[in-house]
């Protein structure tokens, strides 16, 4: 039943939804449900353990089959941070919002110990939810090519990287060299994404002043692939 519901209406039964989004010609249904046991969407009737969505169906719920939906404010818990999660709190590095980024950041931002969201999902392909901001720019994304010869590559840093100085440093360190200061403000954009790290170092900082270098992590490795590919 939707919230403005008359006494005497019996509200629409998730099997109906279901029903209408199996059979529908739509390429991809994405079906958001926050209610009370909204879990039992998708749900088989011969056994509760097996789900039965066709191929392009994605269901979100608030709660499982056995949970009540919390409400704050007189909404939703899981519509206020799916909300966010359109907004942009559950992009990815190029801006995209997935059905499965958005029930991450529900399922993390509700604890262990609220409601459970459920996600149940058939598809074979990428599914976007929307286009919100990149929390880098794709220049900056597409420069892990560049800087990185291959995703296993340990890039040597020095002192001319770093374009600050506190004037107590060894005189015989180089001077900043502005080609790689803007390589160095890229890296530093790529740290505060989780794409690149310092080795044997703090942070970067330290990694330029000491002679040390960084890499790519594991997520880092996945986008210079993409970016390889032309993917991105």
């Amino acid at each position: 039943c939707a919230s403005d519901f008359d006494s005497e209406h019996d509200g629409l039964s998730l099997a109906d939804i279901m029903g209408y989004a199996n059979r529908s010609p739509a390429k991809n249904k994405v079906i958001i449900l926050d209610s009370c046991h909204s879990g039992a969407a998708g749900g088989s009737a011969v056994s509760a353990k097996v789900a039965e969505i066709s191929e392009g169906v994605t269901i979100l719920t608030a709660s499982a089959a056995n949970q009540y939906a919390i409400e704050t404010g007189g909404s939703g818990v899981f519509t206020s941070l799916f909300v966010d999660a359109l907004s942009g709190s559950a992009a990815n590095l190029v801006g995209e919002v997935t059905p499965g980024s958005v029930y991450a950041h529900v399922d993390q931002s509700l604890g262990p110990w609220s409601q459970r969201p459920i996600f149940k999902t058939n598809v074979k392909e990428f599914v976007s939810l929307r286009k919100a901001d990149a929390p880098i720019e794709l220049e900056k994304l597409q420069k892990l090519v560049e800087l990185f010869q291959e995703p296993t590559t340990l890039l040597q840093l020095d002192p001319s990287y770093e374009p600050e100085r506190t004037g107590a440093e060894d005189p015989s360190f180089p001077a900043p060299d502005p080609v790689k200061n803007a390589d160095f403000a890229v890296l530093q954009a790529l740290v505060r994404v989780n794409l690149v790290r310092p080795v044997s170092a703090p942070h970067m900082w330290h990694a330029a002043m000491n002679s040390k270098t960084c890499e790519l992590t594991v997520l880092g490795q996945h986008y210079w692939s993409l970016v390889k590919q032309e993917l991105i």
